[in-house]
Order: structure tokens, then sequence, then C-alpha cells
């Protein structure tokens, strides 16, 4: 069975981020997808390695620097385990100073990851691959009915309401990930 392949923009839309954001992380030298004829090409594991990257950068504002090295593991753990979404393990990754002796401890949901990424994939199909600066037929009769039904929707609406719900819009993407202390029971060792 032949693995999926998918190009950035339709790797963005499996991942439901803007293109600019994936390019980002693929410039950043986050993610390294393999290349075909100058165009980068995305596979699962790669898709995951994004996926969890992003998902550290939303919930705790990691580096650039910081996610690549996870990034750099993860992808040695994917080669590791089975590429089944039964295979995947949550996994725990664990960071410590040089100086220190005790390590800082992040689990990371990655089968939970995984699923959800999985079903994300039928979105590849909604973007078709067309050369770019190409527009496909019809596009401007697509913005026209797009632009009249905002219109219809935005019917009766003050200018102070959505002004009111950008703001309010904005506000949440504004605020702080939650962070969580939970104390882990250690095994008793013989």
């Amino acid at each position: 069975m032949k693995v999926p392949e998918f190009k950035l923009k339709q790797a963005s839309a499996v991942l439901g981020v803007p293109p600019k954001d994936l390019q980002n992380l693929v410039q950043f030298g986050v993610v390294r997808p393999r290349r075909q004829r100058n165009i980068f090409v995305f596979d699962f594991n790669v898709l995951l390695q994004a996926k969890v990257a992003l998902y550290l950068r939303d919930s705790l504002g990691t580096s650039s620097e910081v996610l690549a090295a996870v990034c750099a593991a993860l992808d040695r753990e994917l080669k590791k385990m089975r590429s089944t979404i039964r295979g995947f393990q949550d996994i725990y990754i664990q960071s410590r100073p040089r100086w220190q002796s005790e390590a800082l401890e992040v689990k990371i949901p990655l089968k939970w990851l995984a699923e959800e990424l999985q079903q994300q994939l039928p979105r590849a199909a909604a973007l078709k691959d067309l050369p770019r600066g190409r527009k496909h037929p019809g596009w401007k009769k697509e913005i026209m009915n797009a632009l009249e039904e905002a219109s219809e929707t935005l019917a009766g609406t003050s200018e102070e309401e959505i002004t009111d719900t950008i703001r309010k819009y904005r506000s949440e993407r504004r605020k702080q990930p939650e962070i969580a202390i939970l104390a882990r029971k250690k095994e008793k060792t013989a």
C-alpha cells in the first residue's frame, strides 16, 4: 500500500493551519519533509511531527530551536514505532539543563494526535493540485457567491456588533494556554 504524500497546501489543510505556518516550520528546520523535484512532500510521519510541533508551540509557546530538537527526537522514535495508529503510544519528553540532575517531563498525547490527524486526511482532497498562478474555472462566480452569502448573513447586523465579535475573537486568541501541575506516582522498584 502506498503511503499518501501531500504538497504544502494540502498538508496545511490536513493540519488545519495556514500554509505560511507550515512553511515556517519547514524554513526553520522544525520539520524536514522529503524534497521531490524542488517541491516539499509531506508523509504521515512528517505531518505528525508538524502536528506535535504546532501542539507544543500553541500550548507552551516553545521556540523553533526546541521544536526542531523535539521533532528530530520524535522522528527517531517514529522510525522505531510501527506506522499504524495502534502502534503509536503517548510519549514523554524529558529535558534537563546540563547542570541539573532532575529532568523536566512533558507528556505528549501522540496516539490522540495521530488519530486526529488520520481523521483530517480527507481535507487534502478538497485542495486540488493546480499549477501555480492558475485559477480554476468558475473562480470568479464562486467568490461572488461567497460575498453575496456573507452580505445576506450580515444583513441587519450593526457595525458595533461586528466590532464586538472581532474584539471577542481576538481576545480568545490572546488567552494563555492552560498549565496544570499533576503529581505522578513513582513505581516501586524492588
